[in-house]
């Protein structure tokens, strides 16, 4: 039998979270193992807990979002943090991303792209959706260039199919999606993944999906 998602659901609305919590439970594959009112609760709920996804609201009483995602990102390091807000501005964006967000949505996500992005996060991967991607690459434009000599023999070094694999996660495909249409195994993908990490000298997906934009390959 398949390992459950452990899900932490964080919110300050008490109706809000128990909606979530009703929705979530339909999925067989989920555990909704706690509730909490704001970050300092989350965060010794999640010691108690141990969750494998946080599903995290921004703008709380005692302790907001942003913070609360630095503390797990600092402290736990296996618990993956998806914002779930009501707000799109950029700075909450740029700020949940930095503080360590594997997801960031809005709270009227479509309930199959929320179970979507639950399982991105739960593999280690990151889930946004189009407009956020869209909010992203448009503020890494504005950065300055990476001197081209740091960067000589990265990319060269890259294989067809790693520069295939690398375009169809700046798209947003998740692995188990780019090894349905590579018609390859989903732990193919990883492997290809974590060859293009060490390659570029990238953290994680989307670190590796900014150098390609650097390299003008996405």
């Amino acid at each position: 039998m398949n390992k459950k998602i452990k899900l932490l659901i964080v919110d300050d609305q008490e109706l809000f979270r128990e909606g979530l919590v009703t929705l979530l439970s339909l999925q067989a594959d989920f555990d909704i193992v706690g509730q909490a009112s704001n970050g300092e609760e989350a965060l010794l709920k999640i010691v108690q807990y141990m969750p494998d996804v946080v599903l995290l609201d921004l703008r709380m009483p005692v302790m907001g979002g942003v913070d609360c995602t630095k503390r797990i990102a600092s402290q736990f390091r296996d618990v993956k943090v998806i914002v779930l807000t009501t707000f799109d501005e950029d700075e909450l964006v740029f700020d949940a991303l930095h503080a360590g967000a594997f997801g960031y949505l809005l709270k009227d996500v479509s309930p199959e792209k929320l179970f979507e992005a639950v399982r991105a996060a739960s593999r280690g991967e990151y889930y946004l959706p189009p407009t956020i991607t869209a909010k992203v690459m448009a503020e890494f434009t504005k950065l300055p260039r990476t001197s081209r000599k740091e960067l000589d023999g990265s990319f060269e070094s890259l294989s067809r199919r790693e520069i295939e694999i690398i375009r169809m996660v700046s798209a947003g495909l998740s692995n188990k999606e780019i090894a349905a249409q590579l018609v390859i195994a989903e732990g193919t993908v990883k492997n290809h993944l974590t060859s293009i990490f060490n390659k570029l000298g990238a953290r994680d997906r989307m670190h590796a999906v900014l150098i390609g934009k650097e390299y003008g390959i996405i």
